[in-house]
């Protein structure tokens, strides 16, 4: 992907907005990642919990895409508590439903982020993301301890890497 200059930067800024939206559209027809970014795509399933777990394996085949390409575990970390965040939000109360597929997908991913942070970084990293997987993992035993994949995870962190 090209750098811009401040020239093209100046150039782009000065562009009237129907010409900005004739290049958005023609972008967003061209490139998937673009389309779903503006007209945020929805997922497939009748039910919110179906379609959010089609979104987390969207997110789990662009964040293997990302870490085919960067190698940096940091990164792939931050990743996986950015996409995290969705499931684990304030508002969020799809967890424990009918719909193991959700939970299992998060399930999944956390186990993912205990993975990274206890094997393939420092240890001096795992200070950083304790707090916020030891909540995901408490969060997670709540409500869907029935799922075997939950139900074998540690509950807290230093059980894993003491």
């Amino acid at each position: 992907m090209p750098r811009l200059d401040k020239e093209t930067k100046e150039r782009i800024k000065e562009l009237e907005l129907k010409e900005l939206q004739e290049i958005v559209l023609k972008l967003a027809s061209k490139e998937q990642s673009v389309y779903e970014y503006i007209f945020a795509k929805r997922y497939k399933g009748y039910a919110e919990e179906l379609q959010q777990a089609n979104m987390l394996a969207a997110c789990i085949k662009r964040l293997n895409e990302f870490t085919k390409i960067s190698k940096n575990k940091t990164f792939e970390a931050d990743l996986l508590i950015y996409i995290l965040k969705v499931p684990f939000s304030p508002n969020s109360n799809l967890f424990g439903t009918s719909f193991t597929q959700y939970d299992s997908k998060v399930a999944m991913l956390v186990k993912r982020l205990i993975t990274v942070v206890t094997k393939k970084l420092h240890e001096d990293y795992r200070i950083d993301y304790e707090a916020t997987i030891n909540n995901y993992l408490k969060r997670l035993h709540q409500t869907s301890n029935h799922l075997n994949t939950v139900f074998y995870m540690p509950k807290t962190l230093s059980e894993v890497y003491p």
